[in-house]
């Protein structure tokens, strides 16, 4: 199932720490679809370290991030699994 996450009128550091607190709830058949004003490259790391694959595309003047845990399947644009 998708989880979605606005964070694009939201200051730093306060997108990342929201990104943070999603996910450490995040059931392993889940995937976090976040909606940012900038891509958040800080985060990337803290991603693998914690066991998440992420896609990051740009769409609409956005940052699109798809986030799911590793080894499950990658969801796809339309928020279903591939």
């Amino acid at each position: 199932m998708e989880l979605r996450l606005d964070v694009r009128e939201l200051e730093p550091p306060v997108p990342l720490e929201r990104i943070l607190e999603t996910l450490e709830e995040l059931p392993s058949d889940d995937w976090l679809k976040v909606r940012h004003s900038r891509e958040p490259y800080p985060l990337y790391s803290l991603l693998r370290e914690m066991g998440f694959d992420w896609s990051t595309k740009w769409q609409n003047s956005e940052c699109i991030i798809l986030i799911w845990h590793t080894g499950s399947p990658p969801p796809d644009d339309s928020g279903r699994r591939l």
